[in-house]
């Protein structure tokens, strides 16, 4: 299912007369034989959707969990993190102040939506084993309660690839008609750390004389470690989230394990080599 601002990306130019406009793509198999499921979304949707992803998994929520907050944003704002809504409603959840939610200023920032979302899902019982729109429902308490579940596909997809599940599943084209100067490490630093919590970096002592440059997230060797898939989630959970952040933080290079994504290029395979590849760390650079 592609939402309709994908369907329409999918067919423009941007500025630079280029006709693989800024967008990110979701892609996988869909493991059934049945060929590929993808997704497409703006930069900025992307840029969101890892937000909550993120911020559900530190919270050290299951991909279910994801999946229904995903869902739920696609509904309640197509992952867009308007300032209007219905009656008093913002945000990408399309939360009220007046509903106990926090203050409209709370709300638009993306993390205290999101973790607010989840606060309201964890207090479901059982929710991971109902049904997604049923579980929406309880949290957002909507005037739609069944709209949720035509979103479920596609939110599937998304967290499958944002959790680390897919690897390589997530690729963006960032805008380079807006390319505005070089990136700066210490923002992708700071918003590491405001969205995955404080644990997510080396102190700044160790971080190192490529500090300026380049950003190395390392990746514990507990989580490192691959899962009931044979996936080492928390490297490509991290690593996606730094494609997402391509334009927003003039990311133009990411790096795990033995892929390299690089803006305008996409994901390849690169033999192992130095400490960036083949290794338990995630490797971003900012353009210069």
């Amino acid at each position: 299912m592609l939402a309709a601002l994908g369907g329409y990306l999918a067919v423009q130019y941007d500025s630079s007369g280029s006709r693989n406009p800024p967008r990110c793509v979701v892609e996988a198999g869909d493991g059934g034989g049945g060929g590929k499921q993808r997704y497409e979304m703006s930069l900025a949707q992307a840029v969101n959707a890892a937000t909550i992803s993120a911020v559900g998994t530190t919270r050290g929520m299951p991909e279910r969990a994801v999946t229904i907050a995903l869902a739920t944003a696609l509904q309640e704002s197509a992952l867009r993190n308007i300032d209007y809504g219905d009656r008093d409603s913002v945000g990408l959840f399309q939360q009220r102040p007046s509903q106990g939610w926090g203050s409209a200023e709370q709300i638009m920032d993306p993390v205290y939506s999101s973790e607010k979302f989840y606060e309201g899902l964890a207090e479901i019982p059982g929710y991971s084993r109902l049904p997604l729109t049923v579980a929406a429902q309880r949290v957002q308490r909507s005037g739609f309660p069944q709209a949720y579940a035509k979103h479920e596909p596609d939110a599937a997809l998304l967290a499958a690839a944002l959790t680390g599940r897919r690897p390589t599943a997530l690729d963006c084209t960032p805008s380079t008609a807006t390319a505005d100067g070089p990136g700066d490490a210490g923002r992708v630093r700071a918003e590491l750390v405001r969205v995955f919590g404080k644990g997510v970096l080396p102190t700044a002592k160790a971080a190192g004389p490529a500090a300026a440059s380049t950003v190395s997230v390392p990746v514990p060797a507990a989580s490192a470690k691959a899962g009931d898939e044979g996936v080492p989630r928390r490297g490509w959970e991290l690593a996606h989230w730094a494609v997402a952040q391509s334009e927003a933080l003039r990311i133009d290079r990411v790096s795990y394990a033995d892929r390299v994504w690089e803006a305008g290029r996409g994901w390849r395979t690169e033999s192992a080599k130095g400490s960036e590849t083949g290794t338990a760390t995630v490797g971003i650079r900012v353009a210069q």
